[in-house]
């Protein structure tokens, strides 16, 4: 489905080498701030003390952050559990913190606040459970790589895999550029929105690059740089529809979803967003410098052997 359809070859691959800075520049200042400032880790990274909270009607959200805000707690996460009535409350991990006196203090606020409010257990959680999760889900995102680099292989051919997943790793440090630089709480929704979007982007990547070799196969006379011009270009129709869509989507999540969605659909409206610019200013121009070309993906017809005559019969 195509709502316009543009005619002439849109010269993506003659800025190819400024895309690329910028690209790179910014892959630096994510790096850059990564190592200088760190995430800021949920309590599920690092540990901390859950609390479940039961009222006797739907608990307003809101009114709970605003409780424990004024009663002087920070970094929280409240969020519903199971039912509208019930409510867990993660508190980080602090030194020397007595976790009954704890469950105390946020009872205090929230009773002042909310007099039916009753407290069904509070929890610590250790930091070595932290660390448990930190690395199965560096694990699932090592898995999801070189998954996505031996499809890709296999599918295309060597250079594609290389440039593409090079494109998404550039998605992925960038988001984690931006959570780092803001101090966004990166949770397990946010490493969730992270995997979603190296699918996501890869999904674009392919797209353009199986009309790549769809081109070659078929034009005849093209350069490289023109085939990759054209493969992009055709298919901008189906980028807009599928990424406005999508976007959307997300966006309404990160305005009507809450505190608990909205560093999810942060996530995941960052990674749409670079993960466009990537697929097609990114990995594209990376395939035409890795000396991708028609003779690729055109088999060479077989030689004729000398010894047989033209109706199979030998000489």
């Amino acid at each position: 489905m195509e709502f316009f359809k543009i005619r002439k070859d849109i010269p993506f691959m003659r800025h190819a080498l400024v895309f690329n800075v910028i690209s790179l520049v910014t892959f630096l200042l994510a790096v850059f701030f990564l190592a200088t400032r760190g995430l800021h880790l949920s309590v599920e990274f690092t540990g901390g003390t859950l609390i479940e909270v039961n009222y006797s009607q739907a608990a307003d959200l809101e009114k709970i952050r605003g409780a424990l805000g004024k009663s002087g707690f920070s970094d929280y996460s409240v969020q519903n559990f199971g039912s509208s009535q019930d409510v867990l409350i993660r508190l980080p991990l602090k030194s020397e913190q007595n976790t009954a006196k704890l469950g105390e203090s946020v009872m205090a606020a929230l009773s002042a606040e909310d007099a039916s409010a009753s407290l069904r257990r509070v929890e610590f959680v250790g930091p070595q459970v932290g660390k448990e999760l930190a690395e199965n889900g560096a694990m699932a995102l090592l898995v999801v790589i070189i998954g996505i680099v031996i499809y890709l292989a296999f599918r295309f051919e060597w250079r594609f895999s290389v440039s593409a997943i090079i494109a998404n790793l550039h998605d992925v440090i960038i988001i984690l550029g931006f959570f780092a630089f803001f101090q966004w709480e990166f949770s397990l929704s946010v490493l969730a929105a992270v995997l979603a979007v190296l699918g996501y982007s890869v999904n674009e990547s392919v797209v353009v690059f199986d009309r790549v070799r769809e081109t070659f196969r078929k034009a005849r006379g093209m350069t490289t740089p023109q085939v990759l011009d054209h493969a992009i270009t055709s298919t901008i129709s189906r980028t807009i529809i599928t990424h406005g869509s999508t976007q959307m989507m997300v966006l309404s999540m990160l305005v009507f979803g809450g505190e608990t969605l909205h560093y999810f659909a942060m996530a995941l409206t960052i990674g749409i967003l670079f993960g466009i610019y990537s697929s097609v200013l990114v990995a594209s121009p990376l395939v035409m410098w890795l000396g991708v070309s028609r003779e690729q993906f055109i088999k060479a017809p077989k030689a004729k052997d000398p010894n047989v005559s033209d109706d199979g019969a030998c000489v």
